[in-house]
């Protein structure tokens, strides 16, 4: 929820041409309750995990992730945005994208490497948290050419969610969670939390807009059709293959960012020499 009105929720300025007990427009619930939802399901994961229910644990945290990532847009359909509903997100985000996903793979695999397995669920939770405060501090940012906006600076938070359960969904495909495998998906996770601190820049799909060539939604419609139904009956499968499609874009993402950057270099080069032709004839 990053558009931001005056909160109506929580205004508690008197006012005397307001009765006590005022009514509050319903569009401002909707959204904060479905953050509410999102964080009950994320700690809902944490403790099956504990329960070593772990498949169940693994969907929790993924619905989490779902209904965290719709609260925001259907506060903007809804234009139900409020202060109160951006602290509630960004406290969900730091649930369910940092605490549920590290605490499951600790209780899943990471605990066999005793203390290097909790230091690195630990160093994860943290990276999450500074990941998410930097995101934060850059949506105020001005100044900056319009094709960064396409662009994270680091992995976002939910897809370091999914990146970081990868060890989970190998051990779904059979992969014994044994010691030495607990050590690599402690090394793992690290890589996983360095990346999201990281300045990598990592493509948002921002560009693509909200309008789509008609020659384009048949396809698009068609794959997402395709890959939910590949995600309900081969789960695991699709998971993994999701998360090694990831890490293939990254370098494409840099070199688009390259991309730009070369670009705007040419254009501010090729526009000093006009500015200074013109201050000479001036």
């Amino acid at each position: 929820m990053n558009d931001i009105e005056s909160d109506p929720l929580f205004d508690d300025k008197p006012r005397a041409h307001e009765p006590r007990g005022r009514r509050i427009p319903l569009r401002y619930l909707v959204p904060n309750v479905i953050t509410v939802l999102a964080i009950c399901a994320g700690l809902t994961g944490i403790r099956l995990a504990f329960e070593n229910r772990f498949e169940l644990a693994v969907a929790m945290v993924l619905l989490a992730a779902f209904l965290d990532g719709i609260d925001g847009r259907i506060a903007r359909m809804m234009k139900g945005s409020s202060n109160f509903g951006a602290q509630m997100d960004s406290l969900a985000d730091i649930v369910n994208f940092g605490v549920a996903p590290a605490l499951v793979l600790y209780a899943y695999m990471l605990d066999q490497a005793r203390s290097f397995g909790w230091i690195a669920a630990l160093l994860y939770c943290i990276a999450c948290c500074l990941r998410l405060a930097r995101f934060n501090v850059m949506l105020d940012a001005v100044g900056q050419p319009g094709w960064q906006k396409n662009f994270f600076t680091g992995v976002p938070a939910p897809a370091g969610a999914l990146l970081v359960m990868l060890p989970v969904y190998l051990g779904f495909l059979g992969l014994a969670p044994t010691r030495a495998l607990a050590f690599g998906a402690a090394a793992y996770t690290v890589i996983v939390a360095s990346l999201m601190i990281s300045r990598l820049p990592v493509y948002s799909g921002k560009a693509a807009g909200t309008k789509l060539r008609s020659d384009w939604v048949m396809p698009i419609f068609l794959f997402i059709v395709v890959y939910v139904a590949f995600l309900m009956s081969y789960t695991w499968q699709t998971l993994t293959l999701t998360t090694i499609a990831f890490f293939i874009s990254l370098p494409f993402s840099t070199r688009a960012w390259k991309r730009f950057e070369a670009a705007d270099a040419l254009s501010a080069a090729t526009a000093s020499p006009n500015n200074e032709a013109e201050a000479a004839s001036s």
